[in-house]
């Protein structure tokens, strides 16, 4: 196996005890050609400076001078990285652990074949460590409907290489060819929905993307969400930007790629299925699961309540 090099780039955002451990772990990893750039998105404390000293001779910290968002923190470090001579970026959320091999698992996957422009790791939670929280999953352009695989224990079920519409951007291996023929990622999106986005146009391009089983992270899922109310002026930009139920987002991303008289038909879907309920219910008529479906529904039902009849 041939080893390019990969850049793996680090978001960090008022997360320094996490960013800490993920890269600890990442100095175990048995991936022998990579290097690490840690893009901090002006954090409000000594985040730049204790990483810059506690692994001086390991990464390479870049400073922005305030929060460009996820995507756009992203590209920073992906523009100074492709200046290196870097063959594949690693896009790695700071609130994770990785196992020893998931890197090397990634490349030799994408490596395999040239038409492979995205590959991604099977994501576990890092409280639940047998736990799944995704894989991928698929966008259904007519309905609306995005539909992540995971959510379940670990028995063997999603342990043969696949391909999706998406992988999940927690641990996002990208061939350069990709950027070089489709840019880097939509700065707009600012925090989430950008790997939907960024897969969609890779795989447009004429690019798979594809799941690899053996590359496996740990993820504290929420991580970033639960600090931002804590950070009022951050949160309210997120909110701006994305919209109620961050339906700007999905009326931005059905809108790139359904047909211009029929794109307003599965953004309606996405913002509905982002209602429980809804989503759940489709799923579950799509199987034929009834029995699950009047379940879920008598969930939801209000208890012990009298119905007001109009006479």
């Amino acid at each position: 196996m041939t080893y390019p090099k990969v850049s793996i780039i680090i978001l960090n955002w008022n997360g320094l005890e996490d960013t800490i451990e993920c890269l600890e772990y990442l100095q175990k990893i048995t991936y022998p050609n990579y290097e690490v750039i840690v893009v901090d998105n002006a954090s409000e404390g000594n985040d730049v400076a204790a990483l810059r000293q506690r692994f001086a001779d390991s990464i390479h910290v870049i400073a922005n001078d305030r929060n460009y968002g996820f995507p756009e923190g992203c590209n920073i470090g992906m523009r100074y990285t492709l200046t290196k001579g870097a063959n594949y970026i690693l896009l790695l959320n700071n609130d994770t652990v990785v196992d020893p091999e998931f890197l090397t698992e990634m490349v030799k996957v994408a490596e395999g074949r040239p038409s492979i422009g995205i590959t991604g790791s099977k994501i576990y939670y890092y409280y639940q460590p047998n736990r799944i929280q995704a894989v991928g999953g698929k966008i259904n352009w007519w309905l609306g409907d995005i539909e992540t695989y995971g959510e379940e224990e670990d028995i063997g079920q999603y342990d043969n290489i696949a391909e999706y519409d998406y992988v999940f951007g927690t641990s996002f291996l990208i061939k350069k060819a990709v950027i070089q023929k489709i840019s880097l990622m939509d700065s707009s999106f600012f925090f989430g929905i950008e790997e939907y986005d960024y897969c969609t146009r890779a795989r447009r391009a004429g690019f798979r993307v594809v799941y690899v089983p053996c590359s496996k992270v740990w993820h504290k899922a929420g991580a970033s969400k639960a600090k931002l109310p804590y950070y009022p002026k951050t949160l309210e930009v997120i909110r701006k930007k994305s919209g109620r139920g961050m339906y700007k987002y999905y009326y931005r991303l059905f809108r790139n790629y359904c047909p211009p008289v029929l794109f307003v038909f599965p953004f309606l879907g996405a913002v509905v299925f982002r209602i429980d309920l809804w989503r759940r219910a489709i799923h579950l008529i799509r199987r034929g699961e009834w029995q699950a479906l009047k379940q879920a529904v008598r969930k939801r039902l209000p208890r012990n309540k009298k119905l007001n009849r109009v006479r």
